[in-house]
């Protein structure tokens, strides 16, 4: 059998798990938070031109933020639809 190599953060999961600090969820917890990951689900490709400048500015942002310039306009958009 392979042994798998965990990285530090795993690693903690496991001892965590192990030790037994984590816990299952009521039924209707699973249910939020399931909910929660479906309306985060992104299923849908989207394909526009917008201008340079713009596209630099978020880029921009998102760096700052420390987050994917793609995954930071997807956010300003989500916050913007609802």
């Amino acid at each position: 059998m392979t042994k798998i190599k965990l990285n530090k953060r795993e690693k903690s999961i496991e001892n965590d798990l192990i030790q037994g600090k984590y816990h299952p969820v009521s039924p209707i917890e699973l249910e939020s938070i399931t909910q929660a990951i479906a309306k985060k689900k992104k299923d849908a490709v989207l394909n526009i031109r917008i201008n340079s400048h713009d596209l630099q500015s978020l880029k921009q942002r998102a760096k700052k933020l420390g987050i994917a310039y793609q995954t930071f306009i997807s956010e300003i958009l989500h916050r913007f639809a609802a």
